[in-house]
């Protein structure tokens, strides 16, 4: 077979533009959470404070954690156009969210286990100066906040124009993100704990907070998971993108003489999705343009790959089959 021009038919698979507001706020919050880290262990452990010294802890993974979101955007970026990527790199960057959840399921452990060491073997705790330095750390994770808050609206006015189903959503970033408001959590609770063991003597309330902390670190932690795992497993036979795409192929020509008897859709960057299908038909006259004409109006569609079988007798069999 020859011909001529072959361009018509190639195309890249950069499917996602990536987050460059979201790469560099991600580098930025990483090295202020690893220099508080060292702040809140050192006066944790000199203060003598579990929930200052579990806020701390807490902390060091998240440097980790956030570092490892910040690492995924700039590896995604650099090997956007390598073609050993069949689907582009963008679920680099959702394996970077899935392993920062992890994290945070190792950091709500690890906060459990030193609460409970506290309560069966209680510490003298030096108040007034835990206090200090739990509120800085607190102040450090608001700005920390505004910085990843500021890089998800960026990347949210430049979304992909077209039909999208549900917020707008960098699960790379909001991992990141979610790191951050847990360390704002604990240091809150730190700070609640200690002023009530300063004020009250209630020296019981230090640890208690920091299994409290642990379990909100926990349920967050649990839906980052969920939300992860849902894109790297492709379970999105269940979005409203796939009746779209049913709609668009089933009833784009004369009604009862087209079916699709195998989809699957997956997803291939933030909101866009890709499809592959097979479709029986009567239709002679259905081609494989006339079937990306139908699901161009769904801009969100980015890639598809058709199979078209023609059943000359009706599609009774067929829609069995479907």
């Amino acid at each position: 077979m020859h011909c001529e021009n072959l361009s018509r038919w190639r195309h890249d698979h950069v499917f996602d533009t990536g987050n460059d507001a979201a790469e560099r706020g991600t580098w930025i919050v990483m090295w202020i959470t690893a220099l508080t880290m060292v702040i809140e262990i050192a006066a944790g452990w000199w203060f003598n404070s579990m929930a200052l010294l579990a806020d701390g802890w807490h902390m060091s993974s998240h440097a980790v954690a956030i570092g490892l979101s910040a690492l995924t955007y700039t590896t995604a970026r650099r090997y956007a156009q390598d073609p050993r990527f069949a689907f582009g790199t963008w679920k680099i960057e959702i394996l970077g969210g899935f392993a920062s959840a992890i994290f945070l399921v190792g950091v709500a452990g690890v906060m459990v286990v030193g609460s409970v060491e506290r309560i069966v073997s209680p510490q003298p705790i030096q108040y007034r100066e835990a206090i200090v330095i739990a509120i800085l750390g607190l102040v450090v994770n608001v700005v920390c906040a505004l910085i990843l808050g500021k890089a998800h609206h960026h990347d949210h006015g430049h979304g992909r124009a077209g039909h999208h189903h549900g917020p707008h959503n960098d699960l790379n970033l909001k991992s990141a993100y979610l790191h951050v408001m847990a360390d704002a959590a604990t240091s809150v609770l730190a700070i609640a704990a200690l002023f009530g063991g300063w004020i009250f003597g209630w020296s019981w309330l230090d640890p208690l907070m920091g299994i409290v902390g642990a379990v909100l670190v926990a349920v967050w932690a649990r839906g980052l998971i969920a939300d992860t795992g849902k894109v790297l497993l492709d379970r999105e036979m269940d979005h409203p993108v796939v009746d779209e795409i049913r709609e668009a192929v089933e009833t784009g020509g004369d009604a009862g003489d087209t079916r699709i008897i195998d989809l699957h859709v997956w997803r291939v960057g933030k909101q866009v999705y890709s499809c592959a299908m097979t479709v029986v038909t009567h239709d002679r006259l259905l081609t494989p343009d006339v079937m990306h004409a139908r699901l161009s109006a769904h801009e969100e569609i980015v890639h598809s790959t058709i199979e078209i079988h023609f059943c000359p007798d009706g599609l009774g069999e067929a829609q069995g089959a479907a």
